[in-house]
């Protein structure tokens, strides 16, 4: 029997890329991962794969066919700080180079993963910097921004695949299928999720979705989104489980981070934030085992100080744009009501009149009819707690 391709996930985190890649056929030959509570799932989930908790602590990596590292993206996010690729979490991807560069240790793969807003951030030079390292190694390299709603999930989450190799043309792997995005149905027919942590800068509104989960906020708490129902134009929250479902998680994947008295109320949704979509890296996963075609789509010359663009790719100091969709594949698509498997919250009073205190005072505009039905919310909660 052919051994299983091997992978090391760096910054491994709740071990989306892992669960992904084995659905695929790979095989874990070591996961590494800081956070205490992020290494108690994999510890549950990975029990035959050496655990290493400090990438700074690594000399060296074992043989690998790929490393893959969904490297922090904090100082990246739209979200976060912003720091850009210099800033005290973000810089950590320096050592996957650090590792790479050891004797042995360099894959025949490499696979980095982090936010789309990475490609505009302080110019895009949190790109400039990976492809320039990686072409200081002989590498190829292409990457391509994916929606994991393209995979049939109902939640709008776009992430920047980045592959490369020295041996090998990354762009079948990525390059493969561009399918129309689904056409979003009128706000007023479908569940809507945005975040109630939001309200002055960004809303983060998603039509038949929830916005993308993430592991903080404006006011400092990871939490959930809300979702204003279709019928009866209630404000409710998610449960955790099907927040784990949204990534591709079986429900009470992360169940093992809170078995743990020191565990910290919303370690739970903070994990499941930070994590990467398993359906995501399942379709790396397959194209990595696939059969190595693609459409050959137009290629043009990105010039050096243009914006990134959504799909790209580059060697020897030359590289090209594509055109490409965020859909490299069409799923059927599970609406997100319909979704919805485990019982949900109603937002609170005191939840819901903070998020309409900041709307109040910002200059977003909002779907037409949306805050109405917040309002109504509201008042219906208030009802229910006067006669209690």
């Amino acid at each position: 029997m052919t051994a299983k391709p091997s992978v090391v996930g760096l910054f491994a985190g709740i071990g989306g890329i892992e669960l992904g890649l084995h659905r695929a056929g790979f095989a874990s030959a070591l996961v590494c991962e800081v956070d205490a509570a992020a290494q108690r799932v994999l510890r549950r989930h990975f029990r035959d794969v050496d655990l290493v908790s400090d990438v700074r602590e690594l000399r060296s990596l074992p043989k690998a066919d790929l490393i893959a590292a969904g490297f922090p993206c904090q100082d990246l996010s739209q979200a976060g700080r912003t720091a850009g690729i210099a800033g005290k979490q973000s810089s950590l991807v320096g050592e996957v180079f650090r590792l790479i560069d050891r004797r042995g240790s360099a894959p025949r793969w490499l696979l980095l993963e982090n936010v789309p807003f990475m490609l505009q951030l302080q110019a895009g030079r949190a790109m400039r910097y990976l492809v320039n390292e990686l072409e200081e190694r002989g590498y190829t390299w292409a990457y391509r921004v994916v929606d994991a709603r393209a995979f049939g999930l109902p939640q709008r989450r776009q992430r920047v695949l980045l592959l490369a190799s020295r041996t090998e043309d990354p762009r079948p792997v990525l390059f493969h299928g561009s399918e129309e995005e689904a056409e979003a149905p009128h706000h007023d027919k479908v569940a809507c999720g945005f975040y109630w942590t939001e309200g002055i800068r960004g809303l983060g509104w998603a039509v038949d979705a929830v916005p993308t989960l993430k592991g903080g906020s404006t006011i400092g708490i990871p939490s959930p989104p809300a979702i204003r129902l279709r019928l009866d134009r209630r404000v409710v929250t998610p449960d955790i489980r099907d927040a784990e479902r949204l990534q591709g998680f079986p429900a009470d994947w992360t169940l093992p981070a809170v078995e743990n008295a020191a565990a910290r109320k919303g370690a739970r949704w903070r994990l499941v934030g930070n994590a990467v979509s398993v359906h995501v890296a399942r379709w790396v996963g397959d194209r990595l085992m696939g059969d190595g075609s693609y459409g050959g789509y137009r290629e043009e010359p990105l010039a050096e100080g243009k914006p990134w663009p959504k799909a790209a790719w580059g060697s020897k100091g030359r590289s090209y744009r594509v055109e490409l969709s965020l859909w490299p594949v069409r799923e059927p698509y599970q609406h997100l009501e319909d979704f919805l498997s485990y019982p949900v919250k109603p937002l609170s009073v005191r939840a819901t009149a903070g998020f309409l205190a900041r709307t109040q005072i910002s200059s977003l505009r909002f779907p037409r009819g949306f805050l109405r039905d917040v309002r109504m919310h509201a008042s219906r909660m208030r009802r229910e707690l006067s006669s209690m």
